[in-house]
């Protein structure tokens, strides 16, 4: 074995602000590192064939897309830890690459001279060929920047349209486009121009991820309305659903009703009681917790078990009570914990979970009241002439996108400060976990509407992205610039940097994002950004206030 080496700087609390070295803040061991950075070059193997295959006219199966998607959602931060399962799908993804390449022998279609394609996948070589394909394997710091934007914003683009797809919403272009720019990574040869082009079209594809999500989510559970979520506790044994998976709460739901358990959300989760489909269920009980870095306090008290359906994993202290009643599912994984796969119909079995939840005692409160949600585009919609009217009167001065990620550090108090010291005529438009550093301060209402207007999950920015054109629509704007909203974003993993490319590709200008600018992004990138978009990071409250809402 050679020394276990690493560098990892996708998230926002990356070490020393450039790069972890040794082990990931998130936890992450510096060999399941490399085994993700083995499984990315494996599925940019994949990728570039299939891209060469597709525009040969040569037609590959659903199965080459799905894992593409799924290889790159699992080395999301805070996803999956187990190196098990991880070399589980670089032994899949080389079975597909194989019999790629005998499609492209038997069609004639020759392939590209890259490394991801003509490795041929040796065991005895999966370490040295995962050191070899890491990070730091493109020298020039300009390239590497744009190839890893384009890397990471295809990672939050492969998580929504994972959701989406287990809904049965699918688009063939999304796909298409992720070969692509995966190809384009891996071409040693490719320039600034062509990368940087390809970081732009993440973001054109990036809104069309969120819109299919937006749309399955919306068909199969209807629009999200104003509801307000329980925060206390119920006197039964409980199941605490985490992530983002909205399939998963469903299958959940319908199989402990009238089982005596009651189900509450955690994190990301807490949508869900937005949507009619999923509220109508009595004994989904409320949201428990707070964002995702909180659960080890957290989950010891809930008392019942976890199941995980996307990122945001913490791993657990060695004395942690709760260790041995976690679940996992989807592309997240962690050694020693079970993990429930669907079976062909895409039904999963959740009766070992309920089984220990009914030996468990109910949760123990950690706070009591209620939270305000459910106001993505429609149910905004349905408040637009209160809307329009406020902002005519004046009543209305700003709306504040506050959209994003939370996290451990001390300096993303900011958030919860910045919004208790904003103008009592401006309005937080928030997403994603970003919304836990404020939404249970008691900010109040301008005219019946909320202060705090919460959308949903972190891809429901795109909800803000609606907004917003419809209000330049509604008041003539001639740029979306022009209308009096300002965006504040917080940042943690590689869905904000989806999230993020969007937002520029819509045009969307001068946003901020915190509370650090990001590793990856190098600072002749950054001037490129700054540049044409205005992008920057944060000051202080006092300073930026000024600046934003004057």
């Amino acid at each position: 074995m050679t020394e276990n080496k690493m560098f990892c700087f996708q998230c926002q609390e990356t070490a020393k602000g450039t790069g972890c070295t040794i082990q990931g803040v998130c936890g992450k061991k510096a060999e399941t590192s490399r085994w993700q950075d083995l499984l990315l070059a494996v599925t940019r193997g994949v990728a570039t064939i299939s891209d060469s295959l597709r525009n040969a006219g040569v037609k590959t199966s659903q199965e080459v897309g799905d894992y593409i998607v799924d290889a790159l959602f699992a080395t999301i931060t805070n996803a999956n830890f187990d190196d098990q399962a991880i070399l589980n799908k670089v032994d899949n993804g080389l079975r597909i690459k194989r019999e790629l390449i005998e499609l492209a022998k038997k069609n004639n279609v020759e392939l590209p001279n890259y490394q991801e394609v003509t490795w041929g996948g040796e065991k005895a070589d999966y370490e040295a060929e995962g050191n070899r394909e890491g990070v730091l394997r493109t020298e020039n710091e300009d390239l590497r920047s744009l190839k890893e934007l384009t890397i990471l914003g295809l990672k939050g683009m492969a998580a929504y349209y994972e959701h989406a797809s287990r809904l049965n919403e699918r688009n063939e272009e999304i796909i298409a486009f992720i070969e692509k720019a995966l190809a384009i990574v891996s071409n040693p040869e490719a320039d600034m121009d062509t990368l940087l082009a390809t970081v732009m079209e993440t973001g054109k594809f990036g809104v069309d991820a969120m819109a299919l999500l937006d749309k399955a989510n919306t068909q199969a559970y209807g629009n999200p309305e104003l509801t307000k979520v329980n925060i206390g506790t119920g006197s039964r044994p409980g199941i605490l659903i985490s992530g983002h998976d909205l399939k998963d709460i469903e299958q959940l739901l319908e199989q402990t009703e009238g089982t005596g358990v009651d189900v509450y959300t955690h994190g990301e989760m807490l949508p869900a009681h937005y949507y009619p489909q999923l509220k109508k269920y009595k004994h989904l009980v409320g949201n428990y917790g707070n964002a995702w870095w909180k659960q080890k306090e957290e989950f010891e008290t809930f008392n019942g078990p976890i199941v995980f359906t996307t990122n945001c994993i913490v791993p657990p202290s060695p004395k942690a009570s709760y260790k041995d009643r976690v679940f996992t599912t989807n592309a997240t994984g962690f050694p020693g914990w079970k993990h429930i796969v669907a079976d062909e119909n895409g039904r999963k079995d959740f009766s070992q979970v309920i089984e220990i939840a009914k030996t468990c005692k109910a949760p123990t409160a950690i706070e009591q009241g209620e939270i305000i949600g459910g106001f993505a585009h429609a149910q905004v919609f349905a408040l637009a002439d209160q809307v329009i009217e406020a902002v005519k009167s004046g009543a209305i001065r700003k709306f504040v996108v506050m959209s994003g990620c939370d996290g451990r550090m001390k300096s993303r108090d900011y958030y919860t400060e910045f919004a208790a010291k904003l103008p009592k005529d401006t309005v937080i438009l928030t997403s994603g976990c970003a919304k836990f550093k404020y939404n249970k301060l008691n900010l109040g209402d301008i005219n019946g509407i909320p202060r705090v207007l919460d959308a949903g999950q972190c891809n429901d920015s795109y909800s803000w992205a609606v907004v917003a054109l419809k209000l330049k629509e509604i008041f003539g704007a001639n740029d979306i610039n022009d209308l009096p909203i300002e965006f504040n974003i917080a940042w943690y993993e590689q869905k904000a940097v989806i999230v993020l490319l969007a937002l520029l590709y819509l045009g969307i200008k001068n946003i901020h994002i915190g509370p650090t600018l990001p590793a990856f992004v190098s600072p002749n990138v950054l001037n490129v950004l700054v540049e044409n978009f205005g992008l920057g990071g944060i000051t202080t409250v006092e300073e930026d206030l000024k600046n934003m809402v004057g």
